[in-house]
C-alpha cells in the first residue's frame, strides 16, 4: 500500500521504529552523496529524488506533470526497497554497483530496478552511496534522453 505522506518526515512518522531507523541511515548517506541539483520529495507515495522541472521541463515521458524520477526509497508490506532506476540509463553504473555491491559479500536482492531488504546491515551504504555520488543531474538527463521511449511518428 502506498502512502500518503506529503512529506519525508510525515512518511517516516509512520513507520515502525526499526524500518524508520533503517530509512533515516539510508537517508542520510544518500543526502551526503547525491547532486545537490536533484531534488528530495514524495513521488509515487514513497521517499523521492527527482529532477526539477526547472531544470527538465518535459518530465517523466510517462506522466510528464511530474518530474523525472531518479530513486526512490520505501517501506513495502514485506521488505524496505531502495528504487534506483537511475542506475539502467548508464549500463556501466548497474554493472559496476552490482560488482562492487558483491564484493562486500553482502547478498544482492534486486529486482528490475529495487534492491529489496528488510534489515539495514544487510546493505552496504559506501556502495550505495558511491553510486548516488557518480551521477551528476546532467549526465542522468543525458543519458535519459537517450534510452527513453521514443514516440512514434505516425504515416501519412
Amino acid at each position: 500500500m502506498q502512502s500518503r505522506a506529503t512529506t519525508v518526515v510525515s512518511y517516516l512518522a509512520e513507520l515502525p521504529p526499526e524500518r524508520k531507523a533503517a530509512l533515516q541511515a539510508i537517508l542520510k548517506v544518500i543526502r551526503k552523496n547525491i547532486d545537490p541539483a536533484f531534488k528530495e520529495g514524495m513521488q509515487y507515495g514513497m521517499i523521492a529524488w527527482f529532477v526539477p522541472h526547472k531544470l527538465y521541463p518535459a518530465g517523466y515521458h510517462c506522466d510528464p506533470k511530474q518530474p523525472l524520477p531518479f530513486a526512490g526509497l520505501a517501506s513495502q508490506k514485506n521488505y524496505m526497497s531502495l528504487y534506483m532506476g537511475c542506475l539502467y540509463t548508464d549500463g556501466s553504473e548497474l554493472a559496476r554497483l552490482q560488482k562492487n555491491w558483491l564484493a562486500t559479500g553482502k547478498k544482492l536482492n534486486m529486482g528490475k530496478c529495487c534492491i529489496r531488504f528488510k534489515k539495514l546491515d544487510e546493505l552496504p551504504l559506501d556502495v550505495i552511496g558511491e553510486a548516488f555520488a557518480r551521477i551528476k543531474v546532467d549526465r542522468f538527463i543525458a543519458d535519459y534522453e537517450l534510452s527513453k521511449p521514443q514516440k512514434a511518428v505516425k504515416k501519412k
